[in-house]
């Protein structure tokens, strides 16, 4: 799993320092365990479970850890999948309905926030889009009939009831969440979760369809086990996909973090004084959720997690509007926004955004490190390097790689595992050079060439 940089000391002792916190603290062995934010190296958050994981942690293991790890990871989910259904009976859901847990280490939700506890909803379709990543880079089709199709019906089953039908919209709305921007509470229509929920409801269906054709016994047994009725359900979780409500504000041509996004006033994170950062250190809560600023990738997480949804220019004027807007007051923030810059071939934001996720603990950015270190976070490290700097894709069951490398290095290179493959890959600023370590012979693509 090293990451080898050559002409730049302080990223190279970083990412080092990330990669081992990382391999400290999870093997991998035990689908009962899981990754607490701190690892082991301090109190906060108890050692619980986050949605961390799914949306940073998987990538790391998929393509430096044999697939087991990964799958492991999410066959915890499947193990408490029970726990997720009953938890989401107590907020007055039925049918099978799932709601996994912000916080937890059996299960069950143990937040003592109920603006997080009840409203930050998106974890489930973290979870979701963890088992399509799994997926979509091991080919492991076989996991949706054994665990995923399961997680994925309880899932759905929970964003159909969590909808309801504004007459006013004609469109489906969902209201009373906060989305992964925490300096907001209780905002309707949260433009990422009303997105990623829509693709949990589609992904669903594509999920049992896979699952029918491959294994038909499997899936009526999965039928009847969930009490599922394909027909009608199907049918409601398309229909609240295909008319679901995104705020979008056409003069500036964004997707709004949600709705009245644009009535606060509207300051750039430049215009702070340097006094009042951190905000959640200086400012009252009151003040803060009356602000237009942002504690980390929100629009933007939606962004990374779909990227193939949105042409380049969206994608660059939205980054203008939100990153000017953002404080990366959470150790996930910095990654996002390095890989997506990254994207726009804006060498200077992202190399700037890895170092800052990359030394965050090193340099004690937050003023925090005091608490234990960002595990989490350092993985969003690694993401920074492969799928930002080396640009590394997985697309209709092939790599492709849109490198480049920041002016600041002569060359970086990393080891991957691709399907049972292993690919050892340096990049200088004018070649990318890539050595199956394999028996079978592999396609890639680099840019818009596809090599043997």
């Amino acid at each position: 799993s090293d990451i080898v940089i050559e002409g730049d000391v302080a990223a190279q002792q970083a990412i080092r320092f990330n990669i081992f916190q990382m391999n400290q603290t999870y093997t991998g062995k035990d689908a009962r365990l899981n990754i607490g934010p701190k690892g082991f190296t301090g109190e906060k958050y108890g050692g619980s479970t986050y949605w961390d994981t799914e949306a940073y942690c998987i990538p790391f293991y998929l393509a430096t850890a044999p697939a087991e790890v990964s799958k492991n990871l999410l066959i915890y989910r499947y193990k408490h999948l029970q726990k997720a259904i009953e938890n989401a009976e107590k907020l007055g859901f039925n049918n099978g309905a799932a709601l996994y847990p912000m916080v937890t280490m059996n299960g069950e939700e143990c937040h003592n926030e109920w603006e997080i506890t009840f409203e930050e909803i998106h974890r489930n379709g973290a979870i979701a889009f963890a088992i399509h990543n799994y997926i979509r880079y091991t080919g492991d089709e076989s996991y949706l009939q054994e665990y995923g199709l399961e997680v994925l019906i309880g899932i759905a089953r929970f964003w159909k009831q969590r909808v309801n039908w504004s007459g006013d919209k004609n469109k489906f709305v969902m209201l009373g969440v906060t989305g992964p921007n925490e300096y907001e509470n209780n905002i309707s229509n949260n433009w990422y979760t009303n997105t990623l929920a829509a693709w949990c409801l589609n992904y669903a269906v594509d999920a049992a369809g896979i699952v029918e054709k491959n294994a038909p016994a499997l899936y009526l047994d999965i039928v009847k086990k969930t009490k599922l009725d394909a027909t009608q359900e199907f049918g409601e979780w398309k229909n609240v996909a295909d008319n679901m409500y995104y705020p979008y504000d056409e003069k500036q041509g964004v997707f709004l973090q949600q709705d009245g996004y644009l009535d606060k006033e509207q300051m750039l994170v430049s215009e702070l004084p340097e006094a009042d950062r951190p905000l959640n250190q200086k400012w009252s809560w009151d003040r803060i959720l009356r602000s237009c600023f942002i504690k980390q990738a929100d629009v933007l997480q939606g962004f990374y997690f779909f990227e193939d949804n949105f042409d380049l220019e969206t994608l660059r004027r939205n980054f203008s509007f939100y990153e000017s807007r953002t404080v990366h007051e959470s150790s996930l923030s910095p990654c996002v926004h390095s890989i997506l810059a990254s994207r726009l071939n804006d060498g200077e934001k992202a190399y700037e955004f890895y170092l800052r996720t990359a030394r965050l603990d090193l340099d004690d950015y937050n003023n925090d490190t005091e608490d234990g270190l960002h595990i989490t976070s350092m993985a969003g490290t690694w993401m920074s390097i492969v799928e930002g700097f080396a640009g590394m894709r997985v697309r209709n069951d092939q790599l492709k790689f849109s490198p480049f490398v920041p002016q600041q290095w002569k060359s970086f290179s990393f080891n991957i595992t691709f399907r049972g493959i292993t690919l050892k890959i340096k990049l200088t600023a004018d070649q990318i050079s890539i050595n199956n370590e394999g028996a079978e012979t592999l396609q890639v693509q680099v840019k818009d060439h596809v090599y043997e």
